[in-house]
């Protein structure tokens, strides 16, 4: 069954939602989302928005912070747009009906918080549910707007471009590859659709559950990414994994993010005796920048033999935390942690892609017509390294900028309305779905262990190997048997581990998030985007 429309947005989080809401001024859209609407990495974001909004602050401190966070690695220009920009699409959300918090003595004024690698308090949140309340406010925006139409439970299978077309005709390809659509799986019928479109737009977030300890949700598996990879985009950076020094340590929840801004607020980490270790490695202490946190956790860690190290609260009172924070508070004390009275149990894990579809400042691939905005893609911002609260920032300034530019070149864009269905060939229904949930967790783990937080050549080549196999088991198994959304999100975290490993392979060096002791020091040589790109 075909379903066309003039703009197709895969994912609906804060960059898909922004963009799909930009784009029905111009256009038809449907927006695909593998779960509910209000599922995405997004929604799991608890610190805020950085953006120049205090008389404080200005472009230029923002701008710097950036910089110095993503290593040497960073687009300047980039980073100026987006800084720049910052308020006005803050300003945008507010009119939209965000509710950021505000200064309990003074509610004229947006509380602000202060995160790692930030000189100003820039954070503007919604308590420490920020993600949460942007989805909601843009979610209300979309769900009753004429022009978009949302399809939830649908998970997207393969991008449609010319280049695949030429192929299945076993004709020579167009100079220029081009998407036309995408196939998506509707998980409710077990039918496989098409969605012809003039413009495809990859929101679909990044890959934490790559990795055996992460903060992301069940449904960040890299699936534009992969998809971007096989159909021969230009990938970038994806050596570089954020994992956040803070996920709390407890058997019962075991992917719940510790806010950043708990160290903005004079948050301590120490060992269980309540001995204080960061500023034995940096002398911004707690509030140095994710990378230089999580390393030196993770060498705690493994020096001592400890499952978890401590994060400590106990300076501010229970009234000020829960009035701060109250979701993580309600969640400790549901789980019978006081962090008044007791510091918490953390421990790092993946939590953030700065690679992936690498894009330029309209959010364009190296795919005619394939936009990707939001963690799925690589504009630059990021470097090696993240800067805290940057990553909603991205997904609201180059949902708007990729946006217009699909309204300027909307007339030259083609809607190809007669593409092929989806071909199943002789495949039988799955009967072993063991298989998989055994072959995810394998990848899980030796992700963790080898290409993980601190990593060395022969941990990686093993990665590649043990890869490479898992690989031709997925092929045989996606061939032979009807797909699965499960079977359709392993591949992708398969090809996504491919993609990891290459690029830290390729990276001779240390810097920002990708740490080898192989060569431990930074290399001016390397001062340049890592790139790959599948052939065709």
């Amino acid at each position: 069954m075909s379903h066309p429309s003039d703009v197709l947005v895969i994912g609906s989080g804060v960059a898909g939602l922004s963009f799909a809401l930009r784009a029905a001024r111009f256009g038809t859209v449907t927006i695909l989302t593998k779960d509910e609407p209000e599922e995405s990495n997004s929604s799991y974001a608890q610190g805020g928005i950085a953006a120049v909004w205090s008389e404080e602050d200005n472009f230029d401190m923002h701008l710097r912070d950036t910089l110095i966070a993503g290593a040497g690695l960073c687009r300047p220009d980039v980073v100026d747009l987006t800084v720049r920009k910052g308020p006005q699409r803050v300003q945008e959300l507010i009119e939209l009906g965000a509710r950021f918090t505000r200064r309990e003595l003074d509610p004229e004024q947006f509380d602000l918080h202060r995160e790692g690698g930030h000189s100003k308090r820039r954070i503007l949140h919604a308590d420490d549910l920020t993600g949460a309340e942007l989805v909601r406010a843009l979610w209300e925006a979309c769900r009753n707007h004429p022009r978009i139409t949302v399809r939830s439970r649908h998970t997207a299978v393969d991008l449609i471009t010319s280049s695949w077309l030429a192929r299945r005709r076993q004709e020579i390809g167009p100079p220029d590859n081009t998407v036309h659509g995408v196939y998506a799986l509707d998980r409710t019928t077990g039918e496989v659709c098409t969605y012809p479109a003039r413009f495809v737009v990859l929101a679909s977030g990044g890959a934490g559950r790559l990795y055996r300890f992460t903060t992301n949700p069940r449904v960040a598996t890299g699936d534009g990414m992969a998809m971007a990879w096989r159909a021969g985009a230009r990938m970038a950076n994806m050596e570089f994994v954020q994992f956040h020094p803070t996920c709390l340590y407890h058997p019962k929840l075991q992917s719940f993010l510790i806010s950043e801004a708990l160290r903005g607020e004079g948050g301590k980490l120490v060992h269980a005796d309540g001995r204080r270790f960061m500023p034995d490695y940096d002398e911004r202490a707690e509030l140095a920048p994710r990378d230089v946190v999580a390393r030196a956790i993770d060498s705690e860690l493994k020096r001592h033999g400890l499952e978890c190290v401590y994060l400590d609260m106990t300076h501010l009172s229970a009234q000020t935390l829960e009035h701060k924070f109250p979701n993580i508070w309600r969640t400790l004390m549901g789980l019978g942690l006081d962090m008044s009275k007791e510091p918490i149990p953390v421990v790092p894990a993946a939590h953030y892609f700065c690679g992936g579809v690498q894009t330029d400042k309209q959010g364009r691939s190296s795919i005619k017509n394939l936009l990707v905005v939001g963690e799925a893609s690589c504009t630059g911002l990021h470097g090696a390294n993240r800067l805290a609260s940057n990553s909603l920032l991205e997904a609201l300034v180059f949902a708007h900028e990729a946006a217009d530019w699909a309204e300027a070149h909307f007339e030259e864009a083609a809607l190809l309305q007669d593409l092929p269905g989806w071909d199943a060939g002789p495949a039988a229904q799955p009967d072993e779905l063991v298989v998989i949930k055994q072959v995810w967790e394998e990848v899980r783990r030796f992700m963790w262990n080898y290409v993980g937080i601190v990593r060395t050549h022969r941990r990686m080549k093993r990665a590649r190997r043990r890869i490479a196999l898992v690989k031709e088991e997925i092929d045989a198994y996606y061939w032979d048997f009807k797909l699965t959304h499960d079977l359709v999100e392993l591949r992708n975290l398969v090809d996504v581990a491919d993609m990891v490993v290459q690029c830290a392979l390729k990276r001779r060096e240390s810097r920002g998030l990708h740490f080898t002791q192989d060569f431990p020091e930074t290399d001016p040589r390397f001062v340049k985007d890592t790139t790959i790109q599948r052939p065709l």
